[in-house]
């Protein structure tokens, strides 16, 4: 038995759902929010007036693989710079990431967004350890109804630690959205995990009224399927969303957008 050993593939757990949900709007023009900036942050570059927005969801409803992301962005003459922060995990072990986001436009085509994050993963009884890392992101305007774009998540390669013995992995992805309509958005991504095979993110979000819209679509890594309503009110937005492993459940979350425009004007 000492001489004998198995290598075993776990599931990435980290990525939160809701990245899913709100890439949906990432590579579009009239879809857009602050949101998708946790997917690209590119898409911030057009923001029209500053918000804030929270998000929580309970993974597979287990306490322990709770997830929580809440970010901040601020249009300026200079570009759009903003603040995301995010949490996973429980007491006993849990991973954060802070990121400085900075989003803005080169041409009327080209949109560009990068984030320098400090990720620290804490286990209790064992200390900490952290990494500095960041993203970068780039949407291209193709036609006033097609976009494109990409996106990579710690291309350096950083690794936890002063010891380095645990890398983080990284993350390539590229998009594609088509507002067909003024209600109909379909958006796609391919995306390829570090040591995973690749992917297809695929979705659609459908303007039921001015102020009701519907998403859904499903993750090909894991067969994970994705739906979600948003509701929008005098402050802002609130969306109810929910993924769905076929083996493991039901991942409920909601999300509170705030724009600070409103907020004033009220």
């Amino acid at each position: 038995m000492l001489l004998f050993s198995v290598q075993l593939n776990a599931q990435v757990v980290r990525p939160s759902s809701f990245n899913r949900y709100a890439a949906l709007g990432a590579y579009s023009k009239n879809f857009s929010d602050i949101f998708s900036a946790t997917s690209n942050q590119a898409a911030l570059a057009s923001l029209k007036t500053g918000a804030f927005g929270v998000y929580g969801e309970k993974r597979f409803m287990l306490q322990e693989l709770s997830n929580y992301t809440a970010i901040v962005a601020v249009p300026t003459s200079s570009g759009t710079f903003g603040l995301q922060v995010d949490y996973f995990g429980s007491t006993f072990f849990n991973a954060t990431e802070l990121g400085i986001i900075y989003a803005r436009k080169i041409t009327e085509v080209v949109e560009v967004g990068a984030k320098f994050n400090y990720h620290t993963v804490r286990i209790a009884g064992y200390g900490n350890v952290s990494a500095m890392n960041f993203d970068v992101g780039a949407i291209f305007h193709l036609t006033e109804k097609l976009y494109s774009g990409i996106h990579i998540y710690n291309p350096s390669g950083s690794k936890l630690g002063k010891i380095g013995t645990e890398k983080l992995e990284s993350i390539y992805t590229c998009g594609l959205g088509y507002e067909a309509s003024e209600r109909l958005f379909i958006s796609t991504e391919i995306i390829k995990h570090e040591d995973q095979p690749v992917g297809v993110i695929a979705g659609m979000q459908y303007n039921l009224h001015a102020k009701v819209f519907i998403r859904g679509g499903i993750c090909t890594n894991n067969d994970n399927g994705y739906a979600g309503v948003g509701v929008n009110i005098g402050f802002g937005r609130v969306d109810l969303s929910t993924a769905y492993h076929p083996q493991i459940g039901f991942t409920p979350g909601i999300s509170l957008l705030f724009n600070f425009k409103k907020l004033a004007e009220e």
